[in-house]
């Protein structure tokens, strides 16, 4: 190991000197107090002195007598300092040959310690050239001031034209951007072949690409769902009367033919989500009017088109609130007018029963009158209803009950409502606690039984099955009347609708309606068995929460 670190050093001595034997520049070293322990080949050339001449000698002997005294200080401040340095730095130095003649030199000067001692290395240039090539220039300088002035009095007038043109071309192009940037619409120009050449600020935000991405690479086709252009290509086609291949031209032939290019396309985001838009595609001539590329600009339509919708939904649903009121009112006229009838005519009866023994008669008079008011009201319960869920007004509260107590209870309150000799007929399976909203719960029970009732025979008995699952409740409710025919069972739900048999019966075509939308809101479905003449049994499948 001894004796490879013994050549490794004797190796890189041999480099140090032959770089300080033929070194192109000047290297002279000198000890703490400025006498000179060695100088390499160049510097002896360049000072015209011999080795021998200079060493032990002090520095001072190649530096012009002007400057001696300031070297010393400079010298000692150096030291103190101890880094590299340039000397006179941005100032001109000047070195002193033997023969007397100064040149002109740079200074780089550097120090290192060895056994406790200071040594300063100066490595020094010959700016003679570079000096004489300044001067040159220099006096070229001179002579072509002289020019310059004159060329400068006569741009004069040329250059206040440039600025007033300059001025001109600055604020069309500080436009131009504005309108890039700010525009708020997606604006690309193309080559004449489709290929992008410019892509702005609104378009990268839109679109998710970078102009760079695009830029001499793509064409709008990137964007563009082929599906739209093959259906675009076929109707443009057919509008034109030639064959439009399904690509770039889709968008472009319009244009080159000097027709107005407007119309509506579906834009693909780099992230895979779409959007609608307004797009217009006009020619970019040059000043001879050659065709030199397109240039298209687009607007997101988003927003309009959900105006539009919205403004269609509420045309829709005004349309159906019209025909909601109108269908009331024919109802109305129809429905009210046979209960309003019986209370006219009960009330102007028991004005004449006077007597004690009138009294039976008087209550007859009066059931029919409570009746009557019933009726009427169930109308406009029933009317006041649909309006609230048209008007999303209306939403289920879910509550813990029991379904089977439910039922029970209503059965008292039914009992005026069934025909004579009706009885209902009850069973439950599985746990009777639910979660659903309770009151229209009771609204669908009551509805389906007075539905029952309504289109049954006397003494005919109705069927009430609730069952109850882990996940489901089903509630069901049979009768043995007149049946509902297969085309009417398709329509049972629709606002208004009668069926076909029952046009004769009493009723307002709502309480199914209802019914199948208080449903919905629990998570439920209503379906229907029937046969004409042998009874109909509704039933009603609830997906529960958790009880």
């Amino acid at each position: 190991m001894l004796v490879a670190k013994e050549n490794i050093s004797k190796k890189s001595l041999e480099h140090y000197e032959a770089l300080f034997e033929y070194a192109p520049m000047g290297i002279v070293m000198t000890d703490q107090d400025g006498i000179i322990n060695a100088i390499n080949p160049f510097a002896l050339k360049e000072f015209g002195y011999t080795q021998k001449e200079l060493l032990g000698k002090r520095v001072e002997m190649l530096i012009p007598q002007r400057f001696q005294k300031k070297h010393l200080s400079y010298h000692k401040a150096y030291l103190t300092r101890g880094t590299s340095y340039i000397m006179g730095k941005n100032k001109c130095m000047f070195a002193l040959a033997k023969s007397g003649e100064e040149f002109p030199v740079e200074i780089c000067l550097s120090n290192y310690l060895l056994n406790e001692t200071n040594y300063v290395i100066a490595f020094i240039k010959n700016i003679s050239e570079r000096k004489r090539s300044e001067s040159e220039i220099n006096q070229l300088h001179k002579e072509l001031e002289g020019t310059v002035r004159q060329r400068t009095k006569d741009l004069k007038k040329t250059s206040a034209d440039l600025k007033l043109a300059k001025k001109k071309l600055e604020a069309i192009n500080l436009f131009n951007q504005a309108v890039l940037k700010n525009a708020g619409a997606i604006i690309i120009s193309t080559d004449n072949n489709g290929i992008i050449r410019s892509f702005n600020p609104e378009a990268e935000r839109e679109l998710g690409y970078s102009a760079a991405e695009l830029i001499g690479k793509h064409s709008p086709l990137l964007f563009h769902a082929k599906e739209e252009i093959k259906k675009k290509a076929l109707l443009l086609s057919g509008i034109i009367g030639m064959t439009i291949p399904v690509g770039i031209e889709v968008f472009l032939t319009k244009t080159k033919m000097g027709l107005h290019n407007e119309d509506e396309w579906t834009y693909i985001r780099k992230d895979g989500s779409t959007f609608p838009v307004l797009l217009n595609i006009t020619a970019l001539k040059n000043e001879e009017n050659v065709l030199i590329g397109f240039l298209g600009i687009s607007i997101n339509i988003s927003s309009r088109k959900k105006a539009e919708k919205e403004l269609e939904a509420a045309m829709e649903k005004e349309r159906e609130h019209s025909e909601l009121k109108s269908k009331f009112v024919s109802m109305a006229s129809h429905e009210f007018r046979t209960p309003l009838s019986t209370l006219l005519s009960s009330a102007y009866l028991i004005e004449k029963y006077t007597t004690g023994d009138d009294q039976p008669k008087r209550e007859k008079h009066l059931q029919r009158i409570y009746s009557s008011v019933n009726m009427l009201t169930d109308i406009l319960n029933d009317f006041l209803s649909v309006g609230k869920i048209e008007e999303g007004k209306k939403e289920a509260k879910f509550t813990h009950f029991n379904i089977h107590e439910l039922v029970t209870g209503i059965n008292s309150e039914i009992e005026n409502i069934l025909k004579k000799e009706q009885k209902i007929k009850y069973t439950h399976e599985g746990d009777p606690n639910v979660n659903l909203d309770f009151s229209m719960v009771k609204h669908i029970l009551l509805n389906l039984i007075s539905n029952a009732s309504k289109f049954s025979p006397e003494d005919s008995p109705i069927e009430i099955k609730t069952c109850k699952t882990t996940k489901q409740l089903m509630l069901s409710v049979k009768d043995q009347g007149i049946g509902i025919s297969e085309e009417d069972q398709q329509h049972l739900t629709e606002r208004f609708f009668r069926g076909a048999n029952a046009t004769h019966i009493q009723g307002t075509g709502l309480g199914l309606h209802i019914v199948g939308k208080y449903a919905e809101m629990m998570n439920g479905k209503i379906s229907c068995k029937s046969e004409l003449d042998r009874g109909t049994e509704f039933q009603i499948k609830f997906n529960c929460k958790t009880t």
